[in-house]
């Protein structure tokens, strides 16, 4: 008898913006391609999300906050990160090495133990102008974390959620997972 084939799980860490509520997008197309999938939000970010949508799409808890020390782990260990969608907040503080929510402690550790992250940036073209956004981005690319393409959208305009393409997190991991 053969044992069955363990998916791969995936961890999707959520900021908070307005696009946000579409990570079931993600969930979804991740799970068509047979990974299994936690969610994992920023404090701000979990307020973005229907929760009792996400958790029952995934089948675990959205995590938010640190767990009590013994109290049992409620997701698996993660084969690969997707930090989607990404804000500017984030990702500056990730690549500082700020480890000051569970997002960001689980973004620093995973960078650690080799885990293959992508990163999904969803942010507009003045956030994206400071100069300690495109540093961020270049510690990151040196730490091996694969970037999305997302082009920042105007601000006051609306936003690009048409041109933000969740799957890319998965396009970009499928070569560092198998």
């Amino acid at each position: 008898m053969t044992e069955p084939t363990k998916k791969p799980f995936l961890y999707v860490v959520v900021c908070a913006c307005g696009i946000a509520g579409d990570v079931g997008k993600l969930i979804t197309a991740a799970q068509e391609r047979h990974w299994d999938v936690g969610v994992i939000a920023t404090p701000q970010g979990l307020g973005f999300l229907d929760t009792e949508a996400v958790e029952a799409q995934t089948g675990y808890p959205i995590r938010s906050a640190w767990r009590a020390p013994g109290d049992a782990r409620p997701l698996p260990p993660a084969d690969a990160v997707a930090v989607a969608p990404a804000t500017f907040n984030t990702i500056n503080k990730w690549a500082a090495g700020i480890s000051d929510t569970l997002a960001l402690g689980i973004l620093c550790e995973a960078y650690g133990m080799g885990i293959p992250i992508a990163v999904l940036p969803y942010l507009n073209t003045a956030q994206a102008a400071h100069p300690a956004y495109q540093e961020s981005l270049e510690r990151l690319r040196g730490m091996g974390v694969l970037i999305g393409s997302y082009e920042p959208h105007r601000p006051k305009a609306g936003g690009g959620a048409d041109r933000f393409r969740w799957e890319e997190a998965l396009e970009l991991l499928g070569p560092k997972v198998r």
